[in-house]
């Protein structure tokens, strides 16, 4: 009995305190959810509950998967907004993962829970792991996507620890154990969905690989190498086929969106023809190159785009003396941020500690290790530069495969945030776990004199930068005080270096102390945990804080307005509604409506392409067309004006124009008729006869409205064509006339249309795409796969010898 306690004190409590410590760590930072019942204000969630409204409804209705939805941009595949898949079991693990905390505080345990993970598979000990766990989890740019609503990027930065330790264990100590962790973690990292996040971590593979297959090679081991590669290459193969209806689906739908292909040519060169996005898109958020110093100086650039004003501050004072009361600058914000990216809710901050451990780390650990490390970093932070280090990421954007369908790539230093916390707790490992290391003082000393240096010198040198942001010229305009917004920002940059440099000392004594035997390993090790831990979440509440929290929030943003009401009491079928205030950047209007606008980032490229150069332009006949019957205003007196001219839900046209190609269809809506004639571009359509189709007498209705099935009765005079006001998607929609298959056409480039043979007849529309159960098939099946092979794995793994390298 006194071994079995041991074992339990040993090998189990420890572990248990650590789980107990981040649950209390998460209580407390999130205590607005779990004392007061407050929600966090998330704009994106709103706009996800907005798009997914209507998907929502018919799953709880049916049971089933709509896969498309009509409430946002006139139509749209359902699969990047919410679609569930019943062969994918392991959406009940991450059930697990949560312990059942809500939203947003599951999210940060689940970082903390998977870096711990992390940092054992590595070797480290219990409170080291620990110290390395809350080092990731705190990292800013974590709180700064949660108050923007970004849950399932968060959730894939949650679980990409757990595969790089899967990884490191597979080539390092046992294959089996280590296979199972990484395919275990790689399917809950992709299961979240986020493939740019995903796109990062195979990079990071990547170097490693390549590390790791120079250093086998020399060694004469490659023949172990491959088996291992092999080995993980089947697991990581499994683990996607959990999610292969996503990928899947997701990967059809991209081709029809933005991200994908463009077939217009005019105004374009030969490099912009047939890419992804565009590259001044994709390119818009780009770190400045001296913007990466936020790294180490948390406000080097002024934080947030729009930053609380502090008492006794330059802009303060200067708003005051210009008649500002102080309760009204209480809540008043300033764009102290004055870099080059359009908006920004924080900057990365990786911790002053970690940049000193993370130098300290390329002295004294192995090669092996910190050329990895070093490296990933290093390409970290050259791709979240984007244009502004165009030789490099141009030539990535244009010739790296899949690059081009991701934006935001600032979002690279995702790289980063695993790869510096990873080498500077290894780091401090090999310190406080009684490594033997020459000249460690010294090199304790180097680090901090690099890092804290650098504080030191900005300190010194903060009042020559000019403090400049392009936003200046519309302040300047709107008579702000900016001589006292740029005395702010000076003084946020030297308070905060001064702030990092005293961090940086205060770790620094810790490690010098210790080798002086002054304080023991756990002494050391807490003292520089708790500093770690107060760096961090005193930034983190710069932007993420108490006052992000409301009670009812989303109930009350999402709560009907006189316009909303107003708008339901008309029970028709179908129709769609133009919210003119916010109309392609706020899905709110889709909660309520089928909305002609939304929010998504990765709308339809031909209905982008529609929006930009005639919704956008006030082309009545687009809307028209696209049977917007009404516009919410946002005039309080007339919250809601029916929008003549539209054309209900189908209508027989009287001609039909032939153009040759995407750029003439849809110059063509710029002076058409919709009620009367429809554009078809007849190299992609070439059975569709040009000419005068009479419509005299042919009526049709739609009589039945799901989601997923529309159904019409048509009463034909004579032979003709039908344009349906619906969105044209061939990959999916299949169109029935009286119950038998026939083919359907694109019309006014992105409208469906169907030649209707004279009598009276049955027209239906289904949405059945065969990836969608294709998907669900094979998810089923690498479930099962993944489950048995992580079982056998662990089970095999401890009953062999235990492999080192």
């Amino acid at each position: 009995m006194a071994t079995s306690k041991i074992d339990f004190n040993r090998h189990v409590l420890p572990h248990l305190l650590v789980l107990l410590f981040f649950l209390l760590l998460v209580v407390a930072y999130f205590s607005p959810i779990f004392f007061d019942g407050k929600s966090l204000m998330q704009h994106d969630v709103v706009q996800f509950q907005g798009g997914a409204k209507e998907i929502a409804d018919y799953r709880a209705k049916t049971g089933e998967e709509a896969l498309w939805t009509n409430a946002m941009f006139s139509g749209m595949p359902a699969y990047l907004i919410s679609v569930q898949f019943s062969g994918d079991l392991f959406r009940f693990v991450h059930d697990l993962f949560t312990a059942g905390l809500p939203l947003v505080a599951s999210n940060i345990f689940i970082t903390l829970v998977c870096a711990y993970l992390m940092f054992l598979l590595f070797g480290l000990r219990p409170m080291l792991s620990a110290v390395g766990a809350i080092a990731y989890a705190f990292v800013s740019y974590n709180f700064a996507i949660l108050e923007a609503g970004h849950n399932t990027k968060s959730l894939a930065i949650a679980y990409l620890p757990l595969v790089l330790g899967g990884l490191w264990y597979a080539y390092r100590k046992n294959i089996w154990l280590g296979a199972a962790l990484f395919m275990f973690g790689l399917t809950m990292h992709i299961r979240m969905n986020h493939l740019q996040i995903t796109y990062y971590l195979l990079m990071i593979v990547l170097v490693f690989g390549i590390v790791e297959l120079v250093m086998w090679a020399k060694e004469g081991r490659i023949a172990d190498f491959l088996k291992r590669t092999v080995i993980l290459a089947v697991g990581a193969a499994l683990a996607a086929g959990v999610s292969f209806g996503r990928i899947y689906t997701t990967a059809e739908y991209g081709k029809y969106s933005i991200r994908g292909a463009s077939e217009l040519t005019q105004g374009k060169d030969a490099a912009e023809i047939g890419s992804g996005l565009d590259r001044d898109y994709a390119f818009q958020w780009s770190y400045g190159i001296g913007e990466s110093m936020t790294l180490l100086i948390p406000h080097f650039y002024g934080g947030a785009s729009q930053g609380p004003v502090e008492k006794g501050s330059e802009t303060y004072e200067a708003l005051v003396r210009a008649g500002v009361s102080p309760a009204q600058l209480q809540t008043a914000t300033m764009p102290f941020y004055w870099g080059d990216q359009s908006f920004v809710g924080g900057p990365v901050y990786m911790g002053a500690i970690i940049c000193f451990l993370f130098v300290l780390g390329l002295l004294v650990t192995p090669r092996r290790i910190w050329i990895w490390l070093l490296s990933a970093t290093i390409l970290s932070l050259l791709l979240s530069w984007g244009k502004n280090f165009e030789a490099f990421n141009y030539f990535m954007f244009d010739y790296f495969p899949g690059y081009n369908k991701f934006r935001a790539v600032s979002m690279a230093l995702v790289i980063a945030q695993v790869t510096m916390v990873l080498l500077a707790i290894i780091a401090l490992c090999r310190v406080l776990q009684g490594e033997v290391i020459e000249n460690l003082q010294k090199k304790i000393t180097i680090a901090g004199a690099v890092t804290g240096g650098l504080c030191a010198l900005f300190i010194l040198l903060a009042g020559t930068f000019d403090f400049t942001a392009p936003v200046d010229e519309q302040l300047i305009q709107y008579q702000y005080p900016i001589e006292a917004i740029r005395a702010d920002r000076e003084a946020m940059l030297r308070g905060d270096a001064l702030r990092s440099l005293i961090f940086i000392l205060l770790a620094a004594g810790a490690l010098y102390l210790y080798t002086k035997q002054k304080l023991t390993s756990f002494t050391a090790t807490a003292a520089i945990g708790l500093l770690i831990l107060i760096d961090l979440w005193t930034v983190d509440k710069r932007y993420l804080n108490n006052n992000d929290f409301q009670k009812d929030y989303t109930q009350a943003t999402l709560a009907p307005t006189p316009a909303d009401q107003a708008i339901l009491q008309d029970t028709s079928l179908s129709y769609r509604v133009y919210d003119v205030q916010n109309p392609f950047n706020d899905a709110r209007a889709s909660y309520f409506h089928k909305s002609i606008g939304g929010y998504h980032g990765a709308k339809l490229r031909r209905y982008q392409d529609v929006i930009e150069n005639h919704i956008a332009q006030g082309n009545m006949q687009v809307l028209n067309m696209l049977n917007a019957k009404y516009a919410i205003t946002g005039n309080p007196e007339q919250p809601v004006q029916i929008i003549p001219g539209y054309l209900g839900n189908a209508w027989f046209i009287q001609e039909v124009r032939a153009v040759n190609s995407p750029d003439e269809e849809l110059t063509g809506l710029k002076t058409f008729h919709a009620a009367t004639e429809a554009i078809v571009d007849v190299s992609k359509f070439p059975t569709v006869k040009a000419g005068n189709y009479p419509a005299t007498g042919s009526t049709i209705q739609l009589v039945q409205y799901e989601p997923n099935y529309l159904k019409y009765t048509a009463n034909a005079a004579q032979p003709g064509v039908v344009v349906f006001s619906e969105i044209y998607y061939k990959d999916g929609w299949q169109a029935f006339l009286d119950g038998k298959p026939v083919d359907h056409f694109r019309a006014n480039y992105i409208l469906r249309a169907m030649q209707v043979p004279a009598g009276q007849h049955t027209i239906e529309f289904k949405f059945e795409p065969e990836e969608y159960e294709l998907g669900n098939t094979v998810a089923l099946i690498s479930s099962l796969l993944v489950l048995a092979g992580v079982l056998g794995a662990v089970v095999y793994g401890f009953r062999r010898k235990r492999e080192t390298v």
